[in-house]
């Protein structure tokens, strides 16, 4: 158990990383205002965009750590639900790795853009677009996949997780936070 408990704190900790560098690759008081071609990021520092990249980038690993975790929490109730969220999650993570440490040079990209001809400017972001943006529609498929497996595994009971624990799956965390978000004003 001591492993398992060591899994999750690593997984906790993994949050705490990349929500920090995810918030510091993106936020900016314009965020909403400028969403169209990434335009948000010119106004992303690019210290905020090195230290976010690399923070983001240290804390995925870890990621993998929580879903040990989690396999651990629920395989004594259906080890194939639970060797199901390992797999999603490492999927997802995977993919999540990849486009998050994409992040920060798609924003250095953004902050040339008056130093890059417009059709060369366009083109990279189209690219940008169509190789990377993908992977988080990906993402996100899979991560409401994952949730909805999380869920039926705790629900049929003989996990080490409480039934109530179903409620804290990504897809729910994620609604909480995006409709708490949605109704704030993110202008200066």
């Amino acid at each position: 158990m001591k492993t398992t408990r060591l899994l999750g704190y690593l997984g906790i900790l993994a949050s705490i990383l990349v929500g920090t560098g995810e918030y510091l690759l993106h936020y900016s008081n314009h965020v909403l205002d400028f969403a169209a071609n990434y335009e948000f990021l010119k106004f992303v520092s690019i210290e905020n965009l090195k230290t976010g990249h690399f923070l983001a980038l240290v804390g995925l690993p870890l990621y993998f750590a929580g879903y040990f975790h989690i396999y651990n929490m629920l395989k004594s109730g259906n080890k194939f639900l639970a060797t199901s969220v390992l797999i999603l999650g490492i999927v997802s993570f995977s993919i999540g790795c990849v486009w998050i440490g994409s992040r920060a040079f798609l924003g250095t990209i953004v902050h040339l853009k008056t130093e890059i001809t417009p059709t060369v400017y366009q083109t990279l972001l189209d690219n940008y677009t169509n190789l990377l943006e993908i992977l988080v529609k990906i993402l996100r498929f899979i991560v409401a996949f994952l949730s909805v497996v999380f869920v039926l595994a705790i629900l049929k009971g003989g996990t080490k997780y409480k039934k109530w624990m179903a409620f804290f799956n990504p897809i729910t965390i994620l609604l909480i936070l995006v409709l708490s978000l949605k109704n704030r004003s993110f202008n200066a």
